[in-house]
């Protein structure tokens, strides 16, 4: 069976090859993809597995076969223009680029160019930002020679569930993208665990004279059913967020996002420390409002009031 780094690129082009020749011979599309009638076979087959969330009936591409012939009854959307969310196309970017600098994958030059098309399109498009942001970007190089160079990294690291900045000493031992999202992973020496670290919150990170030397028991994270894992201490807040304050909803970790009018949307996310959800809850200011638990929104509204308090010993400032 062809290797996947040849099956994929194939995948992606046999719908629109197949949308423009309904009623193609399975033997021509064979030819003009250079592979045996058995393997576009099995290449169609995959294709009934594929399409849209929820993976139903409707949801997924549809086939017909008449004779030695295929055509596409339902293409799953793929006629339409593809329009990138700013974190589907970070990874996509992030996703491109390891891509083209692997040795030896066929097309190379073609993924290059569809790099290039992508970042050319940064900032277009009704304010979707495609592409990295320079903070990522800047982390991305450096993390990927280092691991071309199996080099230690210093990173400078933000984690938002208890608003700090921590300097760790890192042995890098992959770059992956998960939920859209680009991480590199790595066996973290003060932790002496492998963690993740998001690329867009490294605040700094530098290449360290010494070689990079993750523990032999040190193993990969497993990523199949995401990142996020609930904890049985964690609370649940239900917020809701004006279209100016859906970044949360990208930046931190939710279960739930419902769609509202306006481009507002309702999430339902975990926290660990009250202090922590009372602080991003207030600099969102009227752009959220807390839904649940009681108690946060009581917390939010006794810190207010005690900031407006304060507030009140200020001198007022007149103008003559």
């Amino acid at each position: 069976m062809a290797g996947a780094t040849e099956r994929l690129p194939r995948l992606l082009a046999l719908v629109p090859y197949l949308l423009a020749r309904p009623g193609v011979l399975i033997e021509e599309a064979a030819a003009d993809f250079s592979v045996t009638v058995r393997q576009l076979r099995r290449d169609l087959e995959l294709l009934w597995m594929c399409g849209l969330p929820g993976y139903g009936p409707d949801d997924l591409i549809d086939l017909s076969f008449e004779g030695d012939t295929v055509t596409v009854t339902f293409d799953a959307g793929m006629r339409r223009p593809l329009r990138l969310s700013g974190t589907e196309a970070t990874a996509l970017v992030v996703a491109l680029r390891a891509l083209a600098e692997t040795p030896g994958v066929p097309g190379a030059g073609s993924v290059r160019q569809a790099l290039a098309k992508i970042e050319a399109a940064a900032g277009q498009a009704d304010g979707v930002v495609v592409g990295l942001t320079i903070r990522e970007e800047a982390a991305l190089t450096v993390v990927r020679d280092a691991l071309e160079g199996r080099r230690a990294l210093r990173i400078c690291y933000y984690t938002p569930s208890r608003d700090t900045i921590s300097e760790r000493t890192v042995d890098p031992m992959r770059l992956l993208v998960v939920e859209g999202r680009s991480y590199l992973e790595a066996w973290c020496r003060s932790a002496e665990q492998v963690r993740l670290f998001r690329l867009d919150r490294i605040e700094h990170v530098t290449t360290l004279d010494e070689p990079a030397m993750p523990p032999p028991h040190a193993r990969p994270t497993d990523c199949s059913t995401g990142l996020f894992r609930a904890q049985p201490d964690q609370r649940l807040a239900v917020l809701t967020l004006a279209p100016d304050a859906r970044w949360v909803a990208e930046y931190y970790p939710v279960e739930e996002l419902i769609e509202g009018e306006g481009g507002s949307a309702t999430v339902r996310m975990r926290y660990a420390e009250t202090g922590w959800m009372v602080r991003l809850v207030l600099g969102l200011g009227a752009d959220v409002v807390v839904r649940e638990p009681a108690e946060l929104a009581a917390a939010v509204r006794q810190r207010a009031l005690a900031a407006i308090r304060r507030s009140n010993h200020l001198p007022s400032h007149q103008t003559g």
